[in-house]
């Protein structure tokens, strides 16, 4: 008897794979991180097979740790990092390139030249996205133009193009289904928000030929099923699908809307559910697809997002060596009880939302003789705080109202003192649920209402719970000092 769901959340960094019960507790998780590869200044690739192989080993880890049967698992969910993309061969399955991941910048001048012939005003109308590097379609053009023989590959039918959700997909059914969902078409730049399909007019933008492209499919529902893989048998199905952002949010339970999340990943990423209706911003914030659930309209969300969160983390453990583990930050930021002028600006890979800097570059200004690492860990948890104050400022100005709350996840979560100082800057409620893994969750929820292992949304209301709630505690007028001299030190990289 199927007694749990796996879910897969393919990241930048590496793959989760967990396994919940009905219940919705978490059974088992394992991550594998495999490797980050820079070519050249602001370019990021990933190995596909190194992913693929992230994947498979996270797959037997949790069954290993869950100690189940494969006969045991009712159907299998896949999130993803949205943006980066790859192009592969139908016959062989083998990617004919690396992936080119979301953080990547190479495609900068062409984005650049977009904007100066006017078409960002046709690819904001028709996606509801900023004309940057960010997203799939820009990267998918590089790949056709600079890669040896793809391009004429690509036009006589021998390639398929997707991003990882869709490379997942066609590898677990042995290159039976070639799909993607609502949700990760709605970053491509390629696809409609309003009718779902694929647009003629971008993909001539971005001579993209439509039969590279997958199909796209509600986010719940059965995509395919497992076949041909030596670490699980045949006929388990793939049931929901959905980009890692838009997974958290459903994951979080926020289906209705005005209720916002932010996870805290490698970048930082607050989505506010706007419900069936695109809201399009007027302050640079991007209109996405949620989710599309079967027989229901498209839902629809507010997004920006910061491209370095945790990752400044990892660079003043990596590439500074202030830090050997990540968790060192809190208690090292802790030791000071505040930055005392210190102010870093980690556009490492430009900045995102609500500025849409490409070229920007990363700052830590304000050092004295009396300045230490501890000041600059708290100096990186603060700026990874007010990325986020001025994303939910844009948002509220956006939908014309103040939240009255914001539920948070993803592994800095964890940081106790991470999350009072946005709870302080923001002046409202964090709300940390008791499974931070909301991404893998999110699309457990939607295989799982795929497959019948949960009948509906409500039910999956009553499954999530609060770990714990922060409030703010700062004085108004130190809050706005505060805002103000982060504002001054952004101004300073552009």
């Amino acid at each position: 008897m199927a007694k749990f769901i796996m879910s897969i959340d393919q990241g930048t960094t590496g793959t989760t794979v967990v396994i919940l019960d009905q219940g919705g507790s978490l059974v088992a998780k394992v991550n594998n991180e495999y490797q980050q590869i820079f070519p050249k200044p602001g370019w990021v690739e990933h190995n596909p097979e190194e992913i693929w192989k992230s994947v498979e080993k996270s797959v037997k880890g949790a069954m290993s740790k869950a100690k189940i049967s494969a006969q045991e698992i009712a159907g299998i969910g896949i999130t993803n990092q949205r943006e980066t993309v790859l192009l592969w061969d139908r016959k062989t399955h083998r990617p004919v390139y690396n992936a080119i991941v979301w953080q990547c910048r190479r495609t900068q001048d062409f984005c650049e030249s977009l904007k100066k012939s006017g078409k960002h005003k046709m690819i904001r109308r028709k996606t509801g996205l900023v004309t940057d590097p960010y997203f799939s379609g820009s990267k998918i053009r590089w790949v056709l133009k600079n890669v040896d023989g793809v391009s004429a590959r690509a036009k006589k039918g021998e390639l398929a193009l997707g991003n990882i959700d869709t490379f997942l997909l066609w590898r677990l059914t042995g290159g039976a289904a070639h799909k993607t969902d609502v949700s990760n078409a709605s970053r491509t730049m390629l696809m409609n928000i309003f009718t779902g399909d694929w647009d003629q007019d971008l993909l001539k933008l971005f001579e993209v030929p439509v039969s590279l492209l997958p199909s796209i499919e509600d986010s719940s529902g059965i995509f395919g099923e497992t076949k041909g893989l030596g670490f699980l048998p045949d006929g388990i199905p793939v049931a929901g699908i959905a980009g890692d952002q838009q997974a958290a949010l459903f994951g979080q339970t926020c289906f209705k809307a005005g209720e916002a999340k932010c996870t805290f990943g490698t970048g930082s990423f607050l989505l506010l559910n706007t419900g069936a209706k695109p809201t399009l911003s007027k302050h640079q914030m991007l209109t996405t697809v949620a989710w599309r659930l079967p027989g229901e309209k498209m839902n629809y969300a507010l997004e920006g997002g910061a491209f370095i969160c945790g990752a400044a983390v990892q660079w003043l453990r990596d590439g500074l060596g202030l830090i050997s583990s990540s968790n060192e930050v809190e208690s090292l930021a802790a030791t000071v009880t505040s930055s005392e002028g210190v102010e870093f600006v980690p556009a490492l890979t430009g900045l995102g939302a609500p500025y849409w800097w490409p070229g920007a570059r990363g700052a830590i200004s304000g050092l004295t003789r009396g300045s230490t690492k501890a000041h600059i860990a708290r100096a990186t948890l603060e700026a990874m705080a007010l990325q986020n104050c001025d994303v939910l400022s844009a948002m509220q100005q956006d939908m014309g109202k103040k939240l009255k709350s914001l539920k948070v996840d993803g592994g800095a979560t964890a940081n106790n003192l991470l999350m009072q100082i946005q709870s302080d800057y923001l002046n409202i409620k964090v709300l940390r649920p008791a499974l931070i893994e909301t991404t893998a969750i999110g699309a457990a929820y939607l295989a799982g209402l795929g497959v019948g292992f949960w009948s509906s949304t409500a039910e999956l209301q009553k499954i999530w719970k609060v770990d714990h709630e922060f409030s703010p505690a700062m004085a108004p007028k130190a809050r706005g000092e505060r805002l103000a001299h982060w504002h001054e030190a952004v101004q300073k990289v552009k």
